[in-house]
């Protein structure tokens, strides 16, 4: 497959103010489907965060002071102007992710658009001001927001992010990830022909040792907002920690997807198969572990190995295309280690495996895996692969299964399925974790999102994402 580079793929320069800076120093940008160069990004020092960090705070003070209702007027215009670029930005996430077609448009580019859509609307309707007995509470802009964007789902995260600061009356520095900085840049150009005002959104793309580490410890920042792995995010809220700046950190999961007695076991397996695999697999908040009655784990097996065995691997240009690759060799060698020494250690491959799927040498290919008959402290259990891996667990009731689902370090997502609503309710009450799911429900994109223990600090996503960029003044008279 040939890919061509794209004039809007090859980008020099970082934005300060309404100002685009040429810089010396870039990073190739690379197809995951191909493993060729699609195009070259600023790379940014330590100097330059300290110029988009100025620029923020200058802007700060009449963004901060400008109504919700022109701030929503920005936001708007912002989504019109996405719209306007949504091919664009698909095909870039496409070749920057290898996401699949389809899950590009709905999973990235329209669900990214729609939270944006969505914090207009809040910047409307939150109020700022609010009575509490004789005192006035006022909910002001908490100032310089950082925001540090990950690989797997750049422009939903950063329309989250960036949304939610802005709506809040935040000025923002963003970080986008390494690998797929392209979409950030067309976020960028968008919100410029939008009229967001110079210095309220400016973009410093480069390494996160460089970059991030500079934005987390900057004392001109008032919140960090980070996603990505665990590891990283102690290192940042430490780094934030030194100055005393927020962090609000969206880390990893290894959610649990509990089927309980009743439930319909094909419906729930299958969901919960395309689940873990979405995105590749490359999603914080997968359904990466399967619970299932004892009595029916040998059928659930069965189902779940069957049906990711029907699930479509090959060119993520392809609108038939269910998974494409991961996001480079080196994510790759890590989740095919992880499935090997799984089945070293005892595991049952049951679908898939760490080997090249036939016909797609190059590219970052994994068949999606199942596996059974681990025991719940293996490794492969408890640690977050980030790729296209299921694990089946069998459970000996529901307080079996709620226990199960909490032996772990993470917290961010979970389901529960059930033909007794009731039941599963009672059961998703007591997992440790940041959403639950009952039966499929759909997505609610302002609902609040984020974890518990090691998934991090915070919520994104609805008021509770704008609220976390605010601080409260109480005015006693």
């Amino acid at each position: 497959m040939t890919t061509t580079i794209h004039t809007a793929w090859e980008r020099d320069s970082i934005l300060v103010g309404r100002d685009w800076i040429p810089v010396t120093e870039c990073t190739e940008v690379h197809d995951p489907a191909t493993e060729s160069v699609i195009g070259r990004s600023a790379s940014a020092g330590a100097a330059h965060v300290d110029a988009a960090v100025a620029a923020a705070r200058s802007a700060g003070t009449s963004w901060g002071a400008s109504t919700p209702e022109d701030r929503a007027d920005i936001l708007d215009d912002l989504c019109t102007q996405l719209r306007a670029r949504r091919q664009l930005l698909v095909d870039t996430t496409v070749a920057e992710v290898g996401a699949p077609v389809t899950v590009a448009e709905e999973a990235h580019i329209d669900l990214g658009i729609e939270i944006l859509a969505s914090y207009a609307r809040l910047a409307r309707d939150l109020r700022f001001r609010e009575r509490l007995g004789r005192t006035l509470l006022l909910r002001r802009p908490a100032g310089v927001v950082a925001c540090i964007t990950p690989w797997n789902y750049p422009f939903y995260q950063l329309a989250a992010k960036v949304g939610a600061a802005l709506a809040a009356g935040c000025t923002t520095v963003v970080k986008p990830a390494e690998l797929t900085p392209l979409s950030t840049y067309l976020f960028a150009d968008a919100a410029l022909d939008a009229g967001v005002p110079a210095g309220v959104l400016n973009l410093v793309p480069g390494s996160g040792r460089t970059v991030g580490a500079a934005l987390a410890a900057h004392p001109g920042v008032d919140v960090v907002s980070f996603t990505g792995s665990t590891a990283v995010g102690r290192g940042v809220a430490h780094a934030a920690a030194e100055s005393l700046t927020r962090a609000c950190l969206e880390l990893g999961g290894k959610s649990a997807s509990v089927v309980l007695g009743d439930a319909p076991l094909p419906a729930a397996v299958t969901a919960t198969v395309d689940a873990a695999m979405l995105n590749s697999g490359q999603t914080c908040s997968a359904w990466t572990r399967l619970l299932v009655p004892r009595a029916r784990y040998a059928e659930a097996v069965e189902l779940a190995a069957d049906h990711a065995d029907t699930l479509r691997v090959g060119d993520p240009r392809d609108r038939s295309t269910q998974l494409g690759p991961v996001i480079s060799a080196a994510q790759r060698r890590s989740i095919a280690e992880a499935v090997d020494a799984a089945v070293a250690g005892g595991a049952r491959l049951a679908a898939g495996g760490s080997g090249v799927p036939a016909g797609l040498e190059t590219g970052h290919y994994l068949r999606p895996t199942v596996l059974a008959d681990v025991g719940p402290h293996d490794p492969i259990v408890r640690d977050e692969i980030f790729g296209p891996v299921l694990v089946v667990l069998p459970h000996d009731g529901d307080e079996d299964a709620i226990r199960l689902a909490n032996d772990s370090d993470y917290g961010l997502g979970g389901a529960v399925w059930s033909a007794d609503p009731e039941r599963a309710l009672s059961v998703a009450a007591r997992m440790d974790t940041g959403q639950v799911d009952i039966n499929g429900a759909p997505f609610n994109p302002e609902a609040p999102f984020g974890g518990w223990k090691s998934s991090g600090l915070g919520r994104e996503l609805g008021r509770f994402g704008v609220e976390e960029f605010t601080e409260l003044t109480a005015v006693q008279r």
